[in-house]
């Protein structure tokens, strides 16, 4: 049994946001049907890099899909997708706000269809609100969210996290907002809209930055690889690399010192005790400098270990895709496309114990599963198909 077994979900979603909560569910069994546009689909399809003209982009993100195509400004093509939501059990887009009611498919007409949907809007700024009807991307929610201005090296200007932060976090909060409302209709069988906005989801994650300025009236800023609160809680440069080193207590400390034969340190007045050292990590860090400077990445790593002190390497992506653990972890898996072959990407995190996420599939080529949806689901014959092919509905 797979957790989404028999969840059928219609994703007219694009690029990244919105992909990645289909691409959730997917993992997880439910079968999900991409409705893309004639002839050019999701935009993401023209991102590199590519592999014999199929976006590799595109393919981390719809793993595990079906594809078929609409072209929704067509009345016929609307009541195809209003036949398919009759038969469905969630709807995602991530439109603009107001793009769907001006098509004529919004929440409020989709309900109407089938009561028992869950529809799924993942916009910039949420369907309410002074900034609903404004276009939104991942480096502008990071921006407007507080996270660019708590990123970056001390005194450094603002900057963008290196993940598209913006989106992903709005398509995971997406996917939860959706499987908690199949839950709710298990128990009430009734469906729900789930309004989920960029710049909300960048706010909830700011977590102790707020608690911070809420408390304190001081601005978080950027203070590059170390903790606000917790000291020594940061990177420092080895012989050959970086490696980041968490001791978040005063034992850890102690430990530390005697590691490194530095007992004037672990006795030095300023370094006692963990707000001591907050306060004056600028000179604990003059002091550990030169420390870490004599050995290598994985010589820290082997020492600290075994003196059970927290610390990992700063590895670059190729390092993590050839991490043992990550390897363990089945974060790694590999797909046979139809076009581009045998194609790896990043694997399911969430590890189920009775049913387990799994990625069986590539995501499609365009249009792929036309015939097979429009026969199975609406029992539309090869005559019908033909017709809305030369008039331009699919």
């Amino acid at each position: 049994m797979k957790a989404l077994e028999n969840v059928t979900v219609l994703d007219l979603t694009r690029v990244l946001a919105g992909p990645y909560t289909g691409m959730i569910l997917a993992d997880f069994g439910a079968n999900v049907i991409k409705i893309e546009a004639p002839g050019v689909g999701d935009d993401s399809r023209a991102f590199g890099p590519f592999i014999k003209d199929e976006s590799t982009y595109f393919m981390s993100l719809n793993r595990g899909k079906k594809s078929i195509t609409l072209n929704l400004k067509k009345p016929e093509a609307k009541e195809i997708f209003k036949e398919l939501v009759k038969q469905a059990d969630v709807v995602l887009e991530n439109y603009r706000t107001g793009t769907m009611e001006k098509l004529g498919i919004g929440y409020d007409e989709i309900k109407k269809i089938n009561p028992k949907i869950i529809y799924s809007a993942c916009t910039g700024f949420g369907h309410t609100g002074p900034y609903a009807f404004d276009p939104a991307y991942d480096v502008i929610v990071q921006g407007m969210g507080g996270i660019m201005s708590i990123t970056g090296q001390e005194g450094g200007e603002p900057t963008r996290v290196g993940a598209s932060v913006g989106d992903i976090t709005a398509g995971l909060f997406s996917a939860i907002g959706v499987m908690t409302a199949l839950y709710v209709r298990e128990k009430t069988g009734l469906g729900q809209k789930v309004d989920v906005g960029m710049l909300d989801c960048q706010v909830a994650i700011l977590e102790n930055a707020i608690a911070r300025y809420l408390n304190t009236g001081v601005s978080p800023k950027p203070i590059g690889n170390r903790h606000p609160s917790i000291t020594p809680f940061e990177s420092f440069k080895t012989s050959d690399g970086y490696v980041i080193i968490a001791i978040g207590n005063d034992t850890l400390w102690q430990k530390f010192c005697a590691l490194v034969d530095r007992d004037d340190l672990a006795k030095d007045e300023r370094f006692t005790t963990n707000p001591l050292r907050t306060e004056n990590q600028p000179a604990l860090k003059e002091a550990l400098t030169p420390i870490f400077a004599t050995r290598t990445v994985d010589a820290w790593i082997t020492t600290l270990k075994e003196a059970g002190i927290p610390v990992g390497p700063i590895n670059t992506v190729e390092r993590v895709i050839n991490d043992p653990q990550v390897l363990s972890r089945e974060m790694l898996v590999e797909t046979e496309h139809p076009v581009a072959g045998k194609i790896k990407m990043a694997g399911v995190p969430i590890k189920l114990s009775e049913t387990p996420g799994k990625v069986e599939n590539p995501a499609p080529v365009l249009g792929q599963h036309n015939e097979e949806i429009l026969k199975s689901m609406l029992g539309f014959d090869d005559a019908k198909i033909k017709a809305l092919h030369e008039e331009g509905v699919i």
